[in-house]
């Protein structure tokens, strides 16, 4: 490591300072240039202002370097649109290889609804095709996948999961929650892989939007968004060459699993560690699937999936916990929510330390979480930029008397709830500042549920990093984990912060490059 100065135009929430002084990979000072600078450290100056570097607390790391490589389904207006991207990737493939496509989203097609196999068909015949839903909660196969899968009418849901059929009880294609995974370990032998190489250059596109560490969730087997290959061998295959910092939260079906994979993790090198157990109670908004206490108000017919036996919830996260990592369960409906804080209060009664408890999501509020939250002191890892994507459909799906209680960053955070920002990318972008924006305005969805500019910043630099069980702050021996940006974030209006460019990032004091590529496509 190499000291340095870093001044600036500014930093961040102090009074006068323009530049820190990084001494051993630590902040040793924050004050005036002119009064730090005393010949015997490079200075490295910047136009634009020094803040703690920013953290994502919860991000898919294969699953992001999938969506740069793999064919994405985001800009499709129509069906016709699905089958010519998905057409054009399969004649770019080598033949035999399965076609894994991403980032659909039926809510922006012009017929409404998802496609089935059928349509998946006509586009690609003669290989197996997995097309994934932007929630990463629900997929549509082709008939070739179904078939590499053995998936059929006599073919029953698995448990969490549900295969659409038609009124003959033959599989449409459409599979939701853990049914995806009947077809996706089928066919990723036959998936061109994700390799390290992919994740370390996605890590690097991080930095370039100033991140320094996240929380990546990585699946012991093929995950739910790249279609190939186990995630943590790949996330582990990546950590000689990672530029950021990633605490791994493991998808596992077993305590076996679970302890194989923390060893592995805390030996795969200095910036890659096992944080902790990553759960599901439910599944998503926008497929329907959150486990809702009522049912949904544009389909009265359903209340949701859920996902977590409490048993088998227990034996993981006791696991977790005696491993010293962290148990972090998905739960996105309010029905969820509360089966999750029963395992939580459970887990404390036993003695977990509540700050090693994460509710990923919490995104439907019923009467009296936010308060049973803060009195557990259970940390929610929010994703507000949810709201921008959502923000046309989600009264519609959650009703009026539900929408005040839907993404209640307001209410958390006067009941004291410890809170940590996160994007859920590939679920949406990876850029913290668009994070920040979202918390300030909610794209117009109950705007009296807004985070202060403070409050914003903190969710995605403090806040965030402990629930990852990092610091992030401006003091003297803090990591110098630091970004530079091209305004100040808390004088920046939530539009000046989607405009917002980063002019350098710095892990542990040492400048990151970037790889000059886009760090989100479409």
């Amino acid at each position: 490591m190499s000291d340095r100065l870093l001044a600036a135009g500014a930093v961040v929430g102090t009074d006068g300072a323009d530049a820190v002084l990084v001494r051993d990979g630590v902040i040793a000072a924050v004050g005036r240039a002119a009064d730090l600078d005393r010949g015997a450290v490079p200075v490295e100056r910047h136009d634009g202002v020094v803040c703690p570097a920013l953290t994502d607390a919860h991000l898919h790391p294969t699953g992001y370097a999938a969506a740069l490589h793999r064919p994405t389904l985001a800009l499709a207006a129509d069906f016709d649109e699905v089958a010519a991207v998905l057409a054009d990737a399969a004649a770019g493939q080598p033949p035999g290889t399965a076609v894994t496509g991403m980032r659909l989203d039926d809510e922006h097609l012009a017929e409404g609804r998802l496609p089935d196999r059928t349509l998946l068909d006509r586009a690609v015949p003669d290989r197996p095709v997995l097309v994934v839903r932007t929630c990463g909660h629900i997929a549509v196969a082709n008939t070739a996948a179904l078939e590499a899968a053995g998936v059929g009418p006599d073919t029953p849901d698995p448990a969490g999961g549900i295969v659409d059929r038609d009124p003959a009880g033959v599989p449409t294609g459409v599979l939701r929650e853990t049914a995806v995974e009947l077809v996706s370990g089928a066919i990723a032998a036959l998936s061109p892989p994700m390799s390290g190489d992919d994740v370390a250059v996605a890590a690097a596109s991080l930095a370039s939007l100033g991140l320094a560490s996240v929380g990546g969730i990585v699946d012991v087997r093929e995950g739910c968004f790249a279609g190939a290959g186990s995630e943590l061998d790949t996330l582990i295959d990546a950590a000689p060459r990672l530029p950021i910092r990633v605490g791994a939260l493991v998808v596992a079906h077993t305590p076996a699993e679970l302890e194989a994979a923390a060893a592995r993790l805390d030996a795969a090198g200095p910036r890659v560690r096992f944080l902790g157990l990553k759960a599901f109670a439910d599944g998503s908004l926008g497929g329907h699937t959150a486990a809702m206490r009522e049912p949904f108000s544009d389909r009265p017919d359903r209340t949701g999936t859920h996902r977590l036996d409490p048993e088998w919830g227990h034996r993981m996260a006791t696991t977790a916990l005696r491993l010293g990592g962290r148990v972090a369960v998905h739960a996105i409906g309010d029905a969820a929510v509360g089966r999750v804080l029963d395992l939580m209060e459970r887990l404390i009664d036993e003695g977990a330390d509540p700050a090693m408890l994460r509710v990923e999501h919490a995104s439907v509020l019923g009467p009296g979480d936010a308060g049973r939250f803060a009195r557990l002191g259970v940390t929610a890892v929010v994703q507000p930029s949810f709201l921008t994507s959502e923000a046309g459909w989600l009264q519609t799906r959650v009703g009026p008397e539900r929408l005040a209680a839907t993404y209640a960053f307001r209410t958390l955070a006067d009941a004291g709830v410890p809170l940590a920002g996160s994007s859920d990318c590939p679920v949406e972008p990876p850029h913290p500042l668009w994070g920040m924006a979202a918390a300030r305005d909610r794209a117009g969805v109950v705007p009296e549920q807004a985070l202060t500019a403070r409050e914003a910043l903190d969710l995605f630099t403090g806040w965030a990093a402990r629930a990852i069980g990092e610091r992030r702050d401006l003091a003297e021996g803090a990591p110098a984990d630091l970004a530079v940006l091209d305004r100040d974030p808390l004088a920046a209006s939530p539009d000046g912060l989607r405009a917002a460019g980063v002019r350098a990032t710095y892990v542990d004091g040492e400048p990151v490059a970037f790889p000059g590529i886009p760090a989100w496509p479409g």
